[in-house]
């Protein structure tokens, strides 16, 4: 187990260091980020001022060795606009964006694996049949219909949730968190509907299609002859050999949901990582684009790492030797 996990370090290491490497160099070459720096009207005199000042007049090898440098320390520089720290700039939206996807793919996996093991106990009902019908329009509507669906719906016409912001928040250590208040729970619950549309309608059929071709096994049959409770037989022999492929899809789309939800977070102004993502898309600010882009990678590396491990403990014959 050891080996395999400092293998698995390893590899990651050398990820982080392409993905370092990949970011640094496009947006290098995709804009000039002196001109915003220095403003519009600047010289040329003032713009070499700046361009020095920020060590941009450097060759690019020199540049990038020296951000990886600082990234090694936690430092990968300033943002451009609010001249504060990046890894803190976008820190400091983290708790807001976790939670979100936590409560996201909660929702996703009880809900997708519940309805995906009641579609395949009984797959000619009329329940069953409305169900599938449903998981369609979670995978073929855009994420940002949803959205607006959900606010017109419960925001707008019932006028029972709130249709943007987070909600009042709780200070816990460096940790602010709007899930132990009753507006954060509030606040909460149509971005996180939204966001895990797609990856509940994807669990469902993936649990229906694993539960269909376990139910028929050899073993199911011997439990069923031995008298075996119904929910021993489901829970215990035959979900717990399908759920290896579904966790390995819920820990791929809960990094997916950290990483990349800034579409649900622009819907519905929700503070997070995302929405900073796009502001500084917009305004060209490199040092927090990279950074939210490193961390993401490593966000996305540590979980499937975590996925990996979690194999064993739902099958006792897998071992990492």
């Amino acid at each position: 187990m050891a080996t395999y996990i400092v293998r698995r370090l390893l590899q990651g290491i050398v990820v982080l260091l392409a993905v370092s490497l990949v970011c640094f160099w496009l947006f290098r070459y995709t804009g000039d980020p002196v001109r915003m720096l220095a403003g519009k009207y600047a010289t040329q005199e003032e713009q070499e001022q700046v361009r020095k000042a920020y060590g941009l007049d450097r060759p690019m090898a020199v540049q990038y060795f020296s951000f990886l440098g600082g990234a090694l320390k936690g430092d990968f520089g300033k943002s451009y606009i609010s001249q504060i720290d990046a890894l803190d700039t976008i820190l400091e939206r983290f708790p807001a964006t976790f939670e979100l996807a936590l409560v996201a793919i909660c929702f996703s996996f009880s809900m997708g694996v519940g309805l995906g093991v009641v579609v395949a106990i009984r797959p000619n009902g009329w329940l069953s049949r409305t169900i599938m019908a449903g998981s369609l329009f979670g995978i073929s509507i855009p994420t940002f219909l949803i959205g607006i669906l959900l606010v017109m719906l419960f925001s707008v016409y019932l006028n029972i949730l709130p249709p943007f912001g987070r909600g009042d928040t709780v200070q816990l250590g460096f940790w602010r968190t709007g899930l132990l208040t009753a507006s954060g729970w509030q606040h909460i619950l149509l971005p996180a509907l939204t966001l895990s549309g797609y990856q509940l309608a994807v669990l469902l059929r993936l649990t229906r299609a694993g539960m269909r071709e376990t139910l028929g096994e050899e073993y199911i049959k011997t439990a069923w002859a031995k008298g075996l409770s119904p929910a021993k037989v489901i829970l215990k022999h035959a979900l717990r050999n399908v759920l290896i492929p579904v966790v390995t899809i819920a820990g791929l789309s809960f990094g997916e949901l950290i990483a990349y939800s800034i579409v649900t977070e622009t819907i519905f102004q929700w503070p997070g990582m995302g929405n900073l993502l796009l502001t500084s898309i917009f305004e060209t600010d490199q040092p927090v684009i990279v950074t939210y882009i490193m961390l993401a990678a490593f966000i996305i590396l540590f979980i499937n790492i975590v996925v990996d491990l979690l194999y064993a403990l739902l099958n006792p014959r897998i071992r990492y030797d």
